[in-house]
């Protein structure tokens, strides 16, 4: 690889290495978790001690660690880097295929290069300049209108730049779009996950395979109920291929299994839950409807057991996620091919399933991405996805800045993320767009689309409103979190219709939250064209969503140059 460096290894410079090891035990701003991770990730790579000093940990994630370290240059001067390290179970072709998108359209157009590579055995490090930036979170509701519209700008400019190289992010965030406020400088970052478009000119991407991902806490379930009878189910009407039960079984209880260790992490969790509260949506209990797989010898097929609540779904005994792998392969495969390919099934457009479709193969399609930003194509498993994911994902982005809510999506499911979209966007829009990319959505209740001017203006509290409907400010809004109420706490399931009352209500209640006339910076002049743009992003219909090329050529971006 010619981005590799070599370096001599730690045995061979043994003092040099015990020096940046006395340097870092020093340093008592790093908690010792983190002080022994720098160590482990020196003794995994040896070749770093010799480049770099790792000055702190900035960074975690699903797939790898990212570090702050300083790099002594010829000049004599020191410069900071960013340290990627990627976990050792990640594909060879994986990593060769995020550094050729780093190499070919990185380094202009807001877009992260690539400095270098160290390899050792099966751990990788990837060398990035490092920007340093500010926290989204942190400067959500400070940023003036004009600084919204600068972001945008800069992030389609990366986007338009990958896109054309055919290259498909698929995790399109805040966090990924690293914002320097006073040097005003963007980057694009992290490709782990970014998959090619049929038309890429990234090699490696046209046979880089995606991997499972690892964490997910996705609901398998065709059908989401939420309560007295108000659900969303989501089908493929072609699909008529036969399922093996035991891996259906099995995946169902390593989920469970999942779901138990998480129980063990469960006060860092929650830390990080409480950290931040600006969501529209907050995560509910909802009813889901689950399957177990058992031999019937007369019938052979699938039988669907009763609802569970989710939360009780995470209290399932070991016992029973045991006795859910008792079914031997053989007997399942003899279960499975009981369904003939042809039967006909009775729940089409329902909101049930029955014991025929769930004998059916899973719907199987790319869905890497972060909750709350993945696009209605990607919920449904639409297997053909392209560069207008990232597009949608840059919408969500769009809305929480211009609503001062972030994040604005949170679902624990992807019919339930699909949901709250068609709070947004309209049940019956949604319905009509699934059918152009092929699939049925089923709604047992109309969601009218909202106009995005006043949703928008309601939650940043630009509507010159100081009241709900009926004269009284909801109690939540004086706390300034972006919740509805009781959505913080342990509740009953709700229906769709009860969610919607929810938003309305609470819309109206943050109208109370009045900006003085000197700290407006531009929100009470927002123009038509902002949520035009908006709406365009927002497009349900991944075939008419405006790419990023267009979006820098939208009558938003008018007297901004290119």
């Amino acid at each position: 690889m010619e981005t590799m460096l070599k370096s001599p290894c730690d045995e061979q410079h043994p003092q040099q290495a015990e020096d940046f090891r006395g340097n870092l035990g020093q340093n008592s701003k790093l908690s010792a978790g983190i002080k022994k991770d720098i160590e482990k990730l020196y003794e995994a790579v040896p070749q770093l001690v010799n480049v770099f000093k790792i000055k702190e940990k900035i960074g975690e994630g699903t797939f790898s660690s990212v570090y702050l370290a300083t790099a002594q240059l010829q000049t004599g001067c020191e410069e900071k880097m960013a340290l990627k390290h990627l976990i050792p179970t990640s594909h060879p072709l994986r990593i060769a295929a995020e550094l050729q998108c780093l190499t070919v359209a990185g380094g202009q157009d807001n877009v992260m290069g690539v400095k270098c590579c160290f390899r050792k055995n099966d751990h990788v490090v990837i060398v990035m300049p490092y920007l340093e930036h500010e926290s989204f979170l942190d400067i959500l509701n400070s940023l003036s209108f004009e600084e919204v519209r600068e972001y945008m700008f800069n992030l389609f400019k990366a986007l338009r730049r990958i896109h054309h190289f055919g290259i498909v992010h698929r995790d399109v965030k805040p966090s990924n779009f690293l914002y320097n406020r006073q040097l005003k400088k963007y980057a694009l970052v992290d490709f782990g996950l970014a998959q090619g478009a049929p038309d890429t000119k990234i090699d490696l991407l046209k046979t880089a395979h995606s991997e499972d991902e690892q964490g997910s806490c996705l609901q398998n379930n065709p059908i989401v109920a939420l309560g007295n009878g108000v659900s969303v189910s989501v089908t493929a009407p072609k699909q008529i291929a036969q399922q093996s039960a035991s891996k259906a079984a099995d995946r169902r209880s390593s989920s469970l299994s999942k779901v138990q260790m998480k129980q063990g992490r469960g006060e860092k969790e929650d830390s990080v839950h409480h950290s931040v509260q600006r969501s529209v949506f907050g995560e509910r209990n909802f009813n889901v409807y689950s399957s177990t797989y058992q031999e019937n010898a007369s019938t052979k097929l699938v039988k669907q057991s009763k609802m569970m609540d989710v939360s009780s779904r995470k209290l399932v005994t070991k016992k029973k996620i045991i006795s859910t792998k008792t079914v031997s392969n053989g007997a399942a495969r003899k279960a499975a091919s009981g369904c003939p390919l042809n039967l006909p099934c009775d729940c089409y457009a329902t909101d049930r399933v029955c014991s025929v479709c769930l004998s059916r193969r899973q719907q199987v399609a790319p869905r890497a991405g972060t909750p709350g930003f993945r696009a209605p194509e990607v919920l449904t498993k639409c297997p053909t996805q392209t560069t207008a994911i990232d597009m949608w994902s840059a919408g969500i982005i769009f809305l929480s800045l211009l609503s001062g809510r972030y994040p604005f999506f949170k679902a624990s499911d992807d019919l339930t993320a699909l949901a709250q979209i068609m709070t947004v966007r309209g049940s019956r829009e949604t319905i009509q767009a699934a059918r152009t990319f092929g699939k049925s959505v089923v709604c047992t209740q109309v969601v009218p689309a909202q106009n995005l001017r006043n949703l928008c203006e309601k939650l940043r509290g630009t509507n010159g409103s100081c009241t709900g409907s009926q004269g009284e400010v909801p109690s939540r809004s004086e706390t300034n979190t972006a919740l509805p109420a009781a959505a913080d706490k342990p509740c009953a399931p709700e229906t769709l219709g009860k969610q919607i009352q929810h938003i309305q209500s609470f819309q109206e209640g943050a109208g109370a939250l009045e900006m003085k006339a000197t700290d407006m910076k531009g929100w009470d002049q927002v123009p038509d064209e902002a949520y035009d743009l908006l709406d365009k992003l927002l497009d349900l219909n991944p075939a008419t969503r405006i790419s990023a090329k267009e979006a820098l050529q939208h009558p938003f971006f008018k007297d901004i140059g290119l």
